[in-house]
């Protein structure tokens, strides 16, 4: 078996420029042409859709393209796929947090008791 990225890994990688990171926020809020989402840029429109093709490839944007008009979305179960990924750890270190908490409550408590 080849040593490949697995979707998640794509998705960060993707995540991981703020050209592509504007791309998706864009996005989010609605469908776009590739000529919409290249007008803010300062970069050529070949520049755009390599970037677009990133997030294609990372599973985060689909795209169709009838006529000679591209229309990109964003496709919001691969970026639930990397919020859920976030979550798990951020509870993990919530729980590390409460745990150490506690922990220091019970030294507090018996430097209460020994004074």
């Amino acid at each position: 078996m080849l040593n490949q990225p697995s979707p998640l890994d794509l998705t960060f990688q993707a995540l991981a420029d703020p050209t592509r990171r504007a791309l998706v926020e864009r996005l989010v809020r609605g469908p776009a042409s590739v000529s919409e989402l290249a007008q803010p840029l300062d970069m050529s429109l070949p520049a755009v859709m390599q970037h677009l093709a990133v997030l294609e490839s990372s599973g985060l944007v689909r795209s169709e393209k009838v006529g000679r008009v591209r229309t990109c979305r964003i496709d919001a179960a691969q970026l639930s796929l990397a919020e859920q990924w976030i979550n798990q750890r951020r509870m993990e270190w919530v729980s590390r947090l409460d745990r150490l908490g506690q922990y220091l409550e019970t030294l507090k408590d018996e430097d209460g008791e020994e004074s």
